[in-house]
């Protein structure tokens, strides 16, 4: 319940955000107005004893975070794909939040696996190894299944995160009401739509079905793409706090020496990283949205392995035509182009200049476009690009922020493998392939067909629509111009059928 039982926690929060020195960060990030920052110093600078004292080696956010338990480190991952809300800075100290976290006990572990399956761990697996890996709310673990012998990765929940979890969202709620009681001002922040995306986040994560079906629809999008492998979701081994997949061996992506030791070429890697997210993003809609250097690594064949599908981002195919026309203009340097599509996206208000919106463009392009290979980032170019269309009154999109967000941490992770890529010409195939295929003619006559078929689902009703229209136009009707209903209801039967007419043969065609 989010009540006055909940001022304890927040409390604590704030007594150990104070001791760890990130009071002041998050302030600042949030730009959070005066009486906001007295309530918060109220809070926490009394009972700075109480709080935990975390990792001195940590930045402040980071160390705070960590110190506060799961919740608050899942809280604190979310929030590093919103630069939106925190602003880049607090972003980037967010985004180490790494699954560092201790591991609850082997024999727990085989108890949930009992729990879920219904089938002692002992039973499904000759051998079940320490835990690998330890994030805010599961954690993995190396097994041998005993009927196959296939090695795998099992990911069990924490025991009891449910609960824990939603105590926290509870407080998370109470404290986003106090912000707002407190100073009215603050809403701009949008407390509470920020903490409803966090829940929205967190349940899906604590029903591992949803992430073996992300893990599914991944594989099944990407089955064709050569250099890329996934490893095989086990679905009699998986439930709703148990997930096995197949065990991806390979060195760790952000391994350079282990990668050239295999003798892997980074180069090669690097690029096809970049090409294989943006593929992922314009093609399918549906992307790795967390795709740092910890959830990749490099098959002994070379291929680029990617695992861990609690956050995926989705992007609707118009909204992949806006972006792909957008990188696309900026590529061309034809910033007219961008802006027209902005305003015809409606991103940005029609009242505005479209001229004066190009010469912004053309100011935040030409100097990343002057630097040498070394220095010319995507990731850049898109946190300008946002900045400039919210001064043109854009409002925050916030799949859009998800995928810059990604694009930055895969452009860090191509960068790291090869720090003399060129950004732009790695990604022009790719983006240049997609606006052929998506707004060509072909694109177009695909369109139709699809149109067509979406259509025809109404020729069998094609009969009881004209005869409802006819014996609505024989009953009696009010003064009104009779005759002009009638000719209007005709025509609205006549071109219904002639639409529907036309799609079936566009059908029939493509």
């Amino acid at each position: 319940m989010r009540g006055p039982h909940n001022i304890w926690r927040l409390i604590r929060t704030g007594a150990t955000l104070e001791r760890t020195g990130a009071m002041g960060v998050v302030l600042d990030a949030f730009d959070a107005p005066r009486p906001l920052r007295i309530a918060a110093r109220a809070l926490g600078w009394p009972f700075k004893w109480l709080g935990y004292k975390g990792d001195p080696s940590m930045p402040p956010a980071t160390r705070a975070l960590t110190a506060l338990g799961p919740a608050y480190i899942k809280f604190g991952q979310v929030l590093s794909t919103r630069p939106d809300v925190v602003g880049d800075e607090l972003a980037v100290q967010l985004r180490v939040l790494q699954d560092k976290l201790p591991p609850f006990s082997t024999a727990l572990a085989k108890a949930e696996i009992e729990r879920e399956l219904e089938i002692p761990a002992d039973t499904i697996f000759s051998e079940f190894g320490e835990p690998v890996a330890a994030a805010s709310i599961a954690q993995v673990h190396k097994a041998r299944i005993a009927e196959t012998g296939e090695t795998v990765a099992v990911k069990v929940l924490r025991p009891g995160i449910e609960k824990a979890f939603r105590k926290d969202i509870d407080a998370f709620y109470f404290a986003a009401r106090m912000v707002e009681l407190l100073s009215p001002s603050s809403r701009r922040l949008r407390p509470m739509e920020v903490i409803t995306h966090f829940e929205g986040v967190v349940l899906g994560e604590l029903d591992l079905r949803l992430e073996s079906a992300s893990a599914s629809e991944f594989a099944a999008n990407t089955v064709g793409d050569e250099g890329f492998e996934l490893p095989q979701v086990k679905w009699s081994l998986s439930a709703r706090r148990v997930m096995t997949l197949g065990w991806a061996e390979g060195v760790p992506m952000g391994d350079n020496a282990a990668i050239d030791a295999a003798g892997h070429d980074r180069r090669a890697i690097s690029e096809r990283a970049l090409q294989l997210f943006l593929k992922h993003a314009l093609r399918d809609g549906f992307f790795h949205a967390d795709m740092h250097q910890g959830n990749l690594k490099v098959a002994p064949n070379g291929n680029i392995i990617a695992y861990d599908f609690g956050i995926m981002g989705h992007i609707d195919e118009y909204t992949r035509r806006v972006y792909a026309e957008i990188l696309f203009g900026f590529i061309r340097r034809d910033y007219k182009r961008v802006a027209e599509v902005h305003f015809e996206a409606g991103y940005v208000p029609a009242d505005r200049d479209v001229d004066e919106f190009a010469r912004a463009l053309r100011a935040v392009g030409e100097p990343i476009f002057g630097m040498d290979a070394t220095r010319i980032s995507m990731g850049r170019l898109l946190s300008y690009l946002f900045e400039v269309t919210e001064r043109f009154g854009m409002e925050t999109r916030t799949e859009l922020i998800l995928l810059q967000r990604t694009m930055v941490v895969v452009e860090g992770v191509a960068r790291s493998l090869n720090p003399q890529m060129n950004i732009w010409e790695v990604a022009k195939p790719v983006v240049e392939d997609y606006i052929k295929q998506s707004i060509g003619p072909r694109a177009v006559a695909r369109d139709l067909a699809r149109t067509a078929k979406v259509m025809a689902r109404f020729g069998p009703r094609l009969p009881g629509l004209v005869e409802a229209a006819l014996i609505r136009q024989s009953e009696p009707t009010p003064v009104e111009k009779p005759r002009t209903g009638r000719i209007r209801s005709i025509w609205m039967v006549l071109g219904l059928t002639i639409g529907i007419g036309t799609t079936l043969v566009i059908q029939a065609v493509f």
